[in-house]
This record gives structure tokens, C-alpha cells and sequence, in this order.
């Protein structure tokens, strides 16, 4: 079975037998791996040999992976990822801050770690991006003796307007 596989079989199961300890457990190590990759140069390596660099088991590993995995220049192919599958950790920082930001995980983007990478401005500057592509804006609103949008030059109320 591939690590993938394995790694949401068991996060699925910690969650049902362990919920929020399972969870923060993870979010611990999670931060340790970011603390670290955030202070080193990312290069190719196995998913086996990372896992020793960073102390965790494969199935965590591969949770790391697949969590940063939309943040890197080159994504791993993570579906048919072995324990000898060869990854890159090389991220795009930007995209990383964003991903975090995101996600809502305040205790990864608020690391001090970013200070090497983004200026405060740009980390601020990155947030309010990040928040602001996911507000709605809706249009005016259609009157009901406007005509109608769709183009049948009907009034509104008799058109698309009227109730169903």
C-alpha cells in the first residue's frame, strides 16, 4: 500500500480513537519540521532518509509531505510514494505563507523562522492577500421591474426573478 494511503488510514483512525491529542501531537512535530526546513537548504532526498532527518516515522513524514506539497516549485507525486521514493522539500516561500495562512495554522506562519525569508511588511502584506481572496463581493442586486440579466428582455419578476 502506498504511504499515502497508509498516511490517512492512520490519521483517520487517531482521529476517532485520539481526536484533538492526535492532532495536537502532530501539530507539534509539524512546527519542529518547519522550524527546520525554514533554516535549511531544501535538496533531493528519500522519504526514508527524511524522516530519520527530522526524527519521525514514515507515515508522519508522509503527512508532512502531503501537507507542503501544494507549496512546492516542483510537487511530489505523492499517490505511488514508497519509503525509497526520491522528494524534494524545494518550496516557493510565498506560496508556503500564503498555504499557512490559509489553512488558519497561526502557530507555522507566525514562526520566527520567516524573519530570514519575508520582511514583516511582506509577511503583513501576504496575510491581507490571502484573507481578501476569499471574501465575496456580490453585485448589485436585480430589481424586480429591472429587465432581466439573462437577456429575454422580460422584466426580472417574470423571468429568472419569479418563484418557483
Amino acid at each position: 500500500m502506498p504511504l499515502l494511503e497508509d498516511w490517512r488510514n492512520y490519521a483517520q483512525e487517531q482521529q476517532e480513537k485520539r481526536g484533538a491529542k492526535f492532532w495536537q501531537e502532530y501539530f507539534r512535530q509539524e512546527t519542529q519540521f518547519y522550524r527546520q526546513i525554514l533554516t535549511s537548504k531544501p535538496r533531493k532526498s528519500t522519504v526514508k532518509s527524511y524522516a530519520k532527518k527530522f526524527g519521525v516515522d514514515l507515515i508522519t513524514m508522509t503527512g508532512f509531505l502531503d501537507g507542503i506539497n501544494d507549496s512546492l516549485k516542483n510537487p511530489n507525486q505523492l499517490e505511488n510514494l514508497e519509503p525509497d521514493s526520491e522528494v524534494s522539500l524545494g518550496y516557493d516561500t510565498e506560496l508556503l505563507y500564503k498555504n499557512m495562512v490559509e489553512a488558519k495554522a497561526h502557530w507555522l506562519y507566525s514562526l520566527t523562522e520567516w524573519e530570514n525569508h519575508l520582511s514583516l511588511e511582506r509577511r503583513q502584506e501576504l496575510y491581507r492577500e490571502q484573507r481578501n481572496s476569499k471574501t465575496v463581493v456580490k453585485g448589485p442586486k436585480t430589481g424586480r421591474n429591472e429587465p432581466c440579466p439573462c437577456g429575454s428582455g422580460k422584466k426580472y419578476k417574470k423571468c429568472c426573478g419569479r418563484d418557483a
